[in-house]
């Protein structure tokens, strides 16, 4: 007997309409999330060989498997932020492994993680999602060898990343110190870009923007582990650019600045801020963490929605030691992403870490 042909239902609707939110904006606000978390692990024992557990809000857990070898265990999944299921697949797969790379590590295998309405959507729809997923593990040479699937309201795909990384070598976001140089290695601007798409204001250049920076592997993190001048290292993602700088200042003890003159933008999406191209996720990011923000004077609404706009599948955020700058700057550009941009430094160490945004030159 022949396999039954792909189901399409007669009006199959967008993947973005069928979703509250989208990508890492779907994540819940800081705020709530550290009150739901407050008293998960009270009482759970927690052996030695758990390197990094969820204490500083870390990309990913790590355990010591052996002296030589620690296992990088992460899981991140969302609804659409775009409406091509390929292109969804792949976004999401290149965000979660996101997270492998942020600590160091290399990615071995993933798990697929599926959710769909199937009465509303058509089995070639989901299956491209999925093709779109595989195609970005066989990119960074891992095999998708297993899974789950759930019917939901809401369309839903991500993965379960494994990786592997030498005990030594595993970078957190709580190691910066005083002195160090803040480099971020892609533009920020993919949460407004997701808005516009939304509101119809996305042009087919814009969307080939989205795109380039939502599916570009975070392939330098193991190269820049290795360094032995990077002190902390992590990715930004739903948070935005000032809450998992603030995630570090707090991990490591620091104050941060930033130049926000320095920090690199996305082509046009100032623009599109301007017009009202924002999440609701940015709003909630900035009530979650405003406080300990210091912004200079002058500080124009939608800069403020482009510091906490959501990223989607972001960039590296690394603090360094400054003569190690070279060093880093010359892996950036051996995985094909030119210069990473200098944007800030770490300040003294505090009790109670800040955020310090400046205009000036770092």
């Amino acid at each position: 007997m022949s396999a039954n042909p792909p189901r399409e239902p007669v009006d199959e609707p967008r993947l973005t309409s069928l979703s509250h939110g989208g990508g890492c904006g779907c994540k819940i606000a800081p705020g709530l999330l550290s009150e739901i978390l407050r008293s998960s692990q009270a009482g759970m024992p927690l052996p030695p060989e758990l390197l990094v557990g969820i204490e500083t809000s870390d990309d990913a857990a790590v355990y010591r498997l052996n002296d030589e070898q620690a296992l990088v265990a992460t899981t991140d999944f969302f609804m659409p932020i775009v409406d091509d299921p390929f292109d969804f697949g792949r976004i999401a797969a290149t965000n979660a492994l996101s997270d492998v790379y942020a600590m160091g590590g290399r990615p071995i295998m993933a798990l697929a993680l599926v959710g769909m309405p199937i009465a509303r959507l058509s089995t070639a729809t989901i299956g491209r999602v999925l093709e779109g997923g595989a195609s970005v593990c066989r990119e960074a040479g891992i095999p998708i060898a297993g899974g789950h699937t759930i019917d939901s309201v809401e369309p839903i795909y991500g993965l379960v990343a494994l990786g592997l990384v030498h005990p030594q070598r595993v970078q957190r976001n709580a190691g910066a110190q005083p002195g160090d140089v803040l480099l971020l290695g892609k533009p920020l601007g993919v949460g407004v870009l997701s808005a516009a798409l939304k509101k119809g204001l996305l042009d087919a250049e814009g969307y080939a923007r989205m795109l380039a920076s939502t599916t570009r592997l975070n392939t330098p993190g193991p190269d820049l582990a290795a360094l032995a001048g990077v002190h902390a290292l992590t990715d930004v993602t739903g948070f935005g650019l000032a809450g998992h700088a603030l995630e570090m200042a707090r991990g490591s003890g620091c104050s941060l600045a930033l130049d926000w003159s320095a920090v690199p933008l996305i082509e046009g999406v100032r623009e599109l801020a301007a017009q009202g191209c924002i999440t609701g996720a940015s709003g909630r990011n900035w009530a979650a963490y405003g406080a300990e923000v210091e912004l200079p004077a002058g500080f124009s609404a939608e800069d403020l929605a482009l510091l906490s706009d959501p990223q989607t599948s972001g960039g590296l955020l690394l603090a360094c030691a400054p003569e190690t700058l070279p060093a880093v700057q010359a892996v950036f550009a051996r995985h094909g992403f030119g210069p990473a941009a200098v944007l800030g430094r770490v300040l003294e160490r505090s009790a109670a870490p800040r955020l310090q945004l400046q205009r000036s030159a770092v």
